[in-house]
């Protein structure tokens, strides 16, 4: 395959009550070489915010001359998985990746997340939390939820992933295209496993790989947001995409 089919790669970002963080964060995306030769566009998605993000997010493009940054504001809190199918609608890229606006992920692993897509060995890359590199020793019972629907996602979709729930998935622009999310929260996670192991590509399955990655989580009084009513819709929306829709 010639590795210059892929030239452009889609950051979408979505965004909730997080002018702390933001910036830092952007500055870490566009600081963070690229392989393969890819540009970057970034799609920041404001989530209804109630503090000074979306006025941060709109003073970036001047801070940061010659990245293409498109800035999408949703008056009303609609949850993760609204924004990010709003910012999938934007993209422009061959490749699309998720980025959360915290201090979570680290852009430092996105060559190693995005070269099994530009070595045309995978139409789908996870990243994983669990499987040997560093991360910040958090909460136990967060990990045995993480565990248990990751469990019950594989499953019902034939897939062995180790963390649905990891923010990092890069897909490919027509993997992506195919995904017409629905759930408007952070269902969205088990949503997007289960029409990626229904979806097939000129008649075959994707090809989905599994990469570790760094983590640093959140303490709630940091403002992680997930809990366990969203760990309740997980497991109902992973039934609900796997046998229903």
């Amino acid at each position: 395959m010639e590795k210059q089919k892929f030239k452009l790669l889609s950051i979408v970002v979505p965004v909730y009550n997080e002018e702390k963080y933001l910036e830092t964060v952007v500055s870490k995306v566009i600081a963070q070489p690229l392989p393969g030769g890819l540009r970057r566009e970034l799609i920041l998605v404001n989530d209804g915010s109630q503090d000074n993000s979306w006025k941060i997010m709109n003073s970036l493009p001047e801070k940061f001359s010659g990245i293409n940054f498109q800035c999408i504001n949703k008056r009303v809190n609609e949850g993760k998985g609204a924004a990010l199918r709003d910012g999938f609608a934007r993209v422009n890229g061959d490749i699309v990746m998720i980025q959360d606006a915290d201090f979570e992920y680290d852009p430092a692993d996105y060559p190693k997340l995005l070269q099994p897509i530009l070595d045309d060995k995978a139409d789908v890359v996870f990243g994983s939390r669990f499987i040997g590199e560093p991360h910040r020793v958090m909460y136990f019972w967060h990990q045995v939820a993480n565990n248990i629907l990751t469990t019950i996602s594989n499953m019902l979709t034939n897939l062995n992933l180790t963390d649905i729930e990891v923010c990092y998935k890069v897909f490919t622009r027509n993997v992506a295209d195919g995904l017409k999310l629905k759930s408007p929260r952070f269902g969205v996670e088990p949503e997007i496993t289960a029409k990626i192991a229904r979806m097939r590509l000129n008649g075959r399955r994707l090809r989905v790989y599994e990469t570790g990655i760094s983590y640093a989580g959140r303490t709630y009084e940091e403002g992680k947001k997930v809990n366990w009513k969203d760990a309740v819709s997980a497991v109902i929306q992973i039934i609900r995409f796997r046998l229903m829709d």
